[in-house]
């Protein structure tokens, strides 16, 4: 029998499980292939991910995406989803670097865990096969779950697979993989959920707010819109930490330029200035900072600086609907 290797773009879902399975059981050695960026899942979601290639028993490589896939957000080909979500531009990039990896370890074809219309942006046929072409895989990217209503790709007519043991599964509905799943006898897979932050409505305000205000985007910027409560005001952000471990971030996360602020004495969050420092955004910030901390006083003393807390500022408490304005997507 001839030797072939395949890699599966690999979410640790069932979808991706599924259909790694099923070129496992032709034969077919397997090397599973994951993305992690700044806007993957939890840690939780990434060992999930490791756990699943286990237990199918294959390889599985971490490709990290940095800042050309934040180039790609910032301005997709192809547009966004609901939401910041460039999921057609996504899977192409991805998929251009899982066929660079291919041609490294020297495996034959490329295979996915999608399912013809379970998404409305990405899985409709005209975006699979949009998608292909893009990629630089038409006709070579195989999808076993739906392969049999899709056209037969490069894999098939070789007959390095065999078509009759792909699948026929179209639409959202999750039946036709839990029943395979019994089927295979895999017992332990994630249920659905959104892995990807920008899918996620807050998260894709502050994305959008900080592309809209930012014309260089670090990575550590796109990092730190996990962290805190986000406010704008003017070309201002003021990022006011929710606990111990945050305001520990933030005190981290620091530029030379920024501000931090603190209320002495008295339980509360590290607050960041980020942008010119002029007496207007050091009042805010230094009110945010009072508002959410643990002083009953109407007025409150808030210490701040660059380096040290060496400087100081009263504040009046703001009032709900004032902070409310503030805050980035008012959510």
């Amino acid at each position: 029998m001839t030797y072939v290797k395949a890699i599966s773009l690999f979410s640790g879902g069932l979808d991706s499980i599924l259909a790694t399975k099923m070129i496992l059981d032709q034969k077919i050695e397997v090397e599973a292939v994951t993305f992690t960026s700044q806007f993957s899942a939890s840690e939780k979601s990434k060992n999930a991910v490791a756990e699943a290639a286990e237990q199918l028993g294959v390889p599985l490589k971490v490709i990290h995406l940095g800042k050309d896939y934040l180039r790609l957000i910032r301005s997709p080909k192809h547009g966004y989803g609901k939401n910041i979500n460039p999921c057609v531009d996504c899977r192409i990039f991805m998929l251009k670097k899982a066929k660079k990896y291919a041609r490294e370890i020297g495996a034959a074809f490329i295979f996915t865990g999608e399912v013809l219309d379970e998404r409305p942006m990405s899985q409709r046929f005209q975006a699979l096969k949009l998608v292909e072409e893009q990629s630089g895989l038409k006709g070579k990217l195989l999808r076993p779950l739906s392969a049999k209503l899709l056209p037969k790709t490069f894999a098939e007519k070789k007959g390095m697979v065999d078509r009759e043991k792909l699948r026929g599964i179209r639409g959202r509905s999750r039946k036709p993989q839990i029943n395979l799943a019994k089927e295979f006898n895999i017992k332990f897979y994630p249920t659905p959920a959104g892995g990807c932050l920008l899918t996620c409505e807050e998260y894709a305000k502050k994305l959008r707010d900080l592309f809209k205000h930012k014309k260089h985007v670090s990575m550590k910027d796109v990092a730190l819109l996990t962290v805190g409560r986000h406010f704008r005001l003017d070309e201002n952000k003021i990022i006011v930490g929710r606990n111990e471990e945050e305001n520990r971030v933030l005190t981290l996360s620091k530029a030379s330029s920024d501000y931090y602020f603190e209320v002495p004495d008295i339980a509360g969050p590290t607050t960041l200035l980020q942008g010119a420092k002029t007496g207007r955004a050091v009042k805010a910030a230094a009110a945010l900072t009072a508002y959410y901390s643990d002083s009953k006083d109407s007025t409150v003393t808030v210490n701040f600086g660059r380096e040290q807390l060496n400087k100081c500022i009263s504040v009046s408490v703001p009032g709900e609907a004032e902070v409310k304005g503030l805050r980035v997507g008012n959510c």
